[in-house]
């Protein structure tokens, strides 16, 4: 009789087979998380997406696809332990065996391979090769937490018992109940009848009985159903067997108020899943009325769409038309903008022409009439000297008419405009040499000094019409035996420095306030009255076209500089 106690715990611990350890699904979430660092979206981060959250038949379908496609070492054979994992769920073995012989042998697997394949062979009855791979487990320098050793140990007994070796039986439960947190009671009382069961057997009622009493009153106190149904049974079929029948009757009646009490329960969850049955159907009822009300409601609605679509058309088409008009009145109002600004443009470039011009012209006029005379009267020694103030009035008046045809095109946006890197030296040798003769004729001494290694990246063609305009400048208002002095150094490493110094006449503090906001000038904003002229407009535009600033130092009878920052070409580059 007492041999039938062997099924009735057997059907109470292959509840508790199959536990997840915790230990091993952190460390693998951290190597899936290193896997995913990249890709988070990829198959294999969503195979394992789905075994985290349990949804074991997605795991299964999701991770057999990609498989077929996965070729990484580390990621097959972690994605073989979740379908295996999956397939074992499902009750589907032969597979969930492929999958973990599949896994290679690496130290992260090898412990758990072995647990799961002993639970496969335990959950089909093959206890040898239960025995075998939980054995191997137990070799394996694993790092699980109790709870999965606990759970390995009592599947070794379980086999143990199976093939009636019990002393072998008795050593694994007892290593199992080391691991036992005694707040788990399920588990405690499980572990109480696994040894009972094993004394009971081997007829040493002595060990057994208190055992089983034990885990009775330990399973009184629980929650659990059927662990206080198969306790009370236990107990039933020892008091029948020292032949105390009233006893035994007694636990029978409580076994059976057990069973009626998970019967009832069954039977309330039953009624329940009928009670939603009748709800839903009852709720499909009402749904199919809403319906037919809602398909009456459409053939009202579909006339008001038609309607609201005509008006939404006819406001749309109206909608385009103003869209359009409001597009052919912004072109217009552009256009006018752009017109006036072509007309101030024009207009300051003939104020400039007829201003500026008239000057130089009739002073180019009267040196020819003089040099006429000069001629006549064969004054040979003065006609050199006129000659020269002539040209020298000419290359001026060739800059003011350069000036006028550049900020033209500049206002255009037809000047051509290309930065390159240069060395700053050469281009700078050269506007000098070109006003070598105006400075002789002069008599004005003209230095320079410049360093070699600076290059810079600007557009050399406006840069030249700025050295033009102010070196000209310098020769202007500079008198007879004057000095002038055009230097280049590197101020930073971001900048590096033009400067043209001279000794002229200076400029007064109200004009060099006006010369310095012509920085953020535009040409309807120039007051020529206030003698501000179109060179150094230029100027500042240009220069700051190149990135650059334009500095300007002065004081009357005391000379001015002028310097240019320009940006270095690492500086650029970068």
């Amino acid at each position: 009789m007492s041999r039938s106690l062997l099924l009735i715990v057997f059907s109470v611990f292959n509840i508790n087979l199959q536990v997840q350890s915790q230990s091993q699904l952190d460390l693998l979430k951290v190597k899936v998380d290193s896997l995913c660092k990249k890709n988070k979206s990829s198959m294999f981060c969503k195979s394992f997406k789905f075994y985290q959250n349990k949804e074991y038949d997605s795991c299964y379908i999701f991770s057999g696809k990609t498989l077929m496609v996965e070729t990484n070492l580390m990621k097959r054979d972690i994605l073989n332990y979740i379908q295996g994992v999956s397939a074992i769920k499902k009750s589907f073995y032969k597979k969930a065996i492929k999958n973990l012989n599949n896994i290679s042998d690496l130290e992260l697997f090898r412990g758990v391979k072995e647990s799961k394949l002993g639970l496969i062979y335990l959950s089909t009855k093959e206890y040898n090769k239960a025995i075998e791979h939980y054995l191997r487990w137990e070799k394996t320098n694993n790092k699980e937490n109790s709870n999965l050793k606990e759970n390995a140990y009592h599947n070794l007994g379980l086999c143990y018992l199976h093939k009636r070796e019990f002393n072998k039986a008795k050593i694994y439960f007892e290593k199992s109940l080391k691991f036992i947190d005694f707040k788990d009671t399920s588990r405690f009382i499980i572990a109480k009848m696994d040894l009972a069961n094993v004394y009971y057997n081997q007829y040493l009622d002595d060990e057994a009985i208190p055992l089983f009493k034990e885990a009775y009153d330990l399973a009184k106190k629980f929650s659990d159903l059927e662990l206080k149904q198969n306790s009370a049974r236990n107990m039933a079929v020892v008091e029948k067997n020292r032949k105390n029948y009233q006893k035994s009757v007694e636990y029978y009646m409580e076994y059976g108020r057990w069973k009626d009490s998970i019967w009832n329960r069954d039977k309330i969850w039953e009624l329940t899943e009928k009670d939603k049955q009748l709800a839903v159907a009852q709720k499909q009822k009402e749904i199919a009325l809403q319906d037919e009300q809602l398909k009456r409601q459409a053939v009202v609605q579909k006339s008001l769409v038609i309607g609201a679509s005509g008006l939404l058309v006819f406001l749309g088409i109206l909608s385009y038309i103003y869209r359009e008009l409001k597009s052919k009145n912004k072109f217009i109002t552009q256009q006018k903008e752009e017109l006036n600004v072509a007309n101030k443009t024009k207009d300051y470039l003939f104020s400039v022409v007829s201003h500026d011009l008239r000057s130089p012209i009739n002073t180019i006029k009267r040196q020819h009439e003089k040099l006429k005379r000069q001629l006549k009267n064969k004054e040979y020694d003065a006609i050199d000297e006129t000659t020269n103030k002539a040209i020298a009035l000419t290359e001026s008046t060739s800059h003011l008419l350069n000036n006028v045809l550049h900020w033209s095109l500049e206002q255009n946006n037809q000047l051509s405009f290309n930065t390159e890197v240069y060395p700053l030296k050469p281009l700078v040798e050269q506007a000098v040499y070109n006003f070598e003769n105006i400075a002789e004729a002069k008599n004005i001494e003209l230095t320079t000094r410049f360093e070699a290694s600076i290059l810079v990246k600007a557009d050399k063609e406006s840069l030249k019409i700025v050295l033009r305009n102010l070196l000209d400048n310098a020769l202007k208002y500079t008198g007879e035996n004057g000095q002038i002095n055009v230097s280049t150094y590197k101020e930073s490493e971001e900048f590096s420095v033009i400067e043209i110094k001279d000794t002229g006449y200076g400029i007064s503090k109200e004009k060099l306030e006006k010369i310095k906001r012509l920085e953020n000038l535009s040409i309807d904003k120039i007051n020529r009255s206030e003698g501000v002229g179109l060179g150094m407009l230029l100027c500042q535009t240009l220069v700051k076209k190149n990135h650059g600033t334009l500095l300007i130092e002065s004081e009357l009878d005391m000379g001015t500089t002028i310097r240019i920052l320009l940006p270095n070409a690492k500086s650029i580059e970068l």
